[in-house]
């Protein structure tokens, strides 16, 4: 008997997950295109990043997760995104598709709607926890750890083990929980997200 989370969504008697799909490097555009063509929802995140070459600037549209696309999908059209030109396979762990939760999808687009500077990172750190009280993004709560005199909002994408940095004030946040780890000095500081809710 299958038990059914919050996050589960039904269409007719079949199960509905976000998964991410692993792409050839550059082909996240294409494989969005062409899932999109076939009536297979997906959804590839693009921030704004200004590229300079050596005669001119331009602003243009990447992914913010480098050969990652996400699809909305049963495990029949599972298997048939998985077809698509371009795609390698998808993002698993213990050796199973790793099931996107509804409520990281809806977080990445919130950040991506409020906060164009976002931009991808790696490796999160220990500090207190704390909540954005303030502005469109309040309810976040992440960590809190120094790092370049800027504050920063990282927000962790747990089922693919990814991870989204953004400018926030510090003076909009408050500590939730303290840490025993080493403690933050001066006004530098970053805002890492433990969990989505």
């Amino acid at each position: 008997m299958t038990v059914l989370k919050k996050s589960d969504s039904l269409d007719g008697n079949r199960l509905i997950h976000w998964y991410a799909l692993y792409t050839r490097s550059r082909y996240e555009k294409k494989v969005n295109d062409q899932l999109k063509d076939k009536g297979i929802e997906s959804y590839l995140p693009l921030r704004n990043v200004l590229r300079k070459w050596s005669d001119r600037k331009k602003w243009i549209e990447e992914p913010l997760f480098r050969c990652y696309v996400f699809v909305h999908v049963d495990p029949v059209t599972r298997f048939q995104a998985l077809q698509t030109y371009g795609c390698v396979r998808y993002v698993t762990f213990n050796s199973k598709p790793a099931i996107v939760r509804d409520e990281e999808i809806e977080n990445i687009r919130r950040i991506l709607r409020e906060s164009p500077d976002v931009e991808p990172c790696t490796g999160l750190s220990r500090g207190d926890i704390v909540e954005i009280v303030c502005g469109p993004l309040s309810g976040l709560r992440g960590r809190l750890e120094a790092i370049h005199n800027q504050r920063r909002l990282i927000v962790s994408i747990e089922s693919i083990h990814q991870a989204l940095r953004l400018n926030v004030d510090g003076l909009d946040v408050k500590v939730i929980e303290k840490t025993k780890a080493r403690s933050v000095i001066g006004s530098s500081r970053k805002l890492m997200l433990n969990r989505l809710t």
